[in-house]
């Protein structure tokens, strides 16, 4: 059986370089150098991470040695570890701890959302009390694929035309999510009883007073209070925009990879990848 509480062994000690960081792609991320995770940080220098986390959206730490209660741990120095929603039969003995994956055991899925690509989305933006933030270690990847695409909503907002910022101002959208028909991709007709709530379009970041872009084309399901015709063809036009190449960072994990995004401030997507190769990635969501 698969031991899925461990982490894997790095080639190279985190802990054994000075501590500094460099951005990922102009549109967002940034890496974070020389930091063990599995280790006790101290204040001031996760500080220093937490602010490049909020300005960047997306925080990148590479070769990772980290069992389930040393990744619970450093996710909940950003803030209160969520609950998990919809649990598989991998389920953690440690609340908040979820599987994604395709892998089976005994003809059971031990993890979530296990194959396919998936839209740009906010991690749980569906209920009233969203994740803050998400954290996902990579275990076991595919050699092609399965690949997470980040959107700085900062940007997509700030680029936006004066015009639409003041169509915008005190909107909000309603976001729905169906786990059981759904999962990958935004849904044609929206079942009774499926989980939804309503979000500002705009929402000023609690850390660094930004404002960013709080829609999105896999859960966003219409603008309240307007037209369906007009709530459709401005959706497509924001979705359009905050999903240009320039506000976009393209991860491909490698094992050991740890990734932490804002999702107040930063959208994701999955790519494709062969359902016939293993995935198992380990996430804790933060809640605010």
């Amino acid at each position: 059986m698969l031991d899925r509480t461990m982490g894997i062994p790095s080639q190279i000690n985190p802990a054994s370089m000075a501590f500094g960081t460099r951005p990922l792609s102009p549109g967002t991320g940034v890496e974070i150098l020389g930091v063990d995770c599995s280790a006790e940080i101290d204040d001031s220098t996760f500080a220093l991470i937490q602010d490049a986390f909020h300005d960047n959206c997306v925080a990148l730490f590479r070769n990772q040695t980290l069992n389930e209660e040393q990744e619970w741990k450093f996710a909940a120095r950003f803030g209160a570890v969520g609950k998990v929603h919809h649990q598989h039969n991998g389920a953690s003995k440690l609340p908040g701890v979820m599987y994604i994956s395709n892998i089976r055991e005994n003809g059971e899925l031990i993890g979530s959302l296990p194959d396919g690509e998936m839209f740009f989305h906010h991690d749980q933006c569906y209920i009233e009390k969203p994740a803050i933030a998400t954290m996902l270690y990579a275990m076991e990847v595919p050699s092609v694929g399965g690949n997470t695409i980040f959107a700085n909503m900062f940007k997509a907002y700030e680029t936006l035309p004066e015009d639409i910022k003041a169509r915008l101002e005190g909107v909000k959208a309603m976001h729905v999510y169906d786990y059981a028909t759904n999962p990958t991709k935004r849904g044609a007709v929206i079942k009774e009883g499926t989980p939804h709530y309503a979000h500002p379009v705009v929402r000023v970041h609690s850390g660094n007073g930004r404002k960013a872009l709080y829609v999105n084309r896999l859960m966003t399901d219409h603008l309240v209070g307007f037209e369906p015709a007009e709530s459709e063809k401005l959706l497509n036009y924001l979705f359009d925009h905050s999903e240009q190449k320039q506000f976009l960072y393209e991860h491909v994990w490698t094992p050991g990879d740890l990734l932490i995004w804002d999702n107040r401030s930063c959208t994701h997507a999955r790519t494709d990848f062969s359902a016939a190769e293993r995935r198992l990635m380990r996430r804790v969501a933060i809640v605010g």
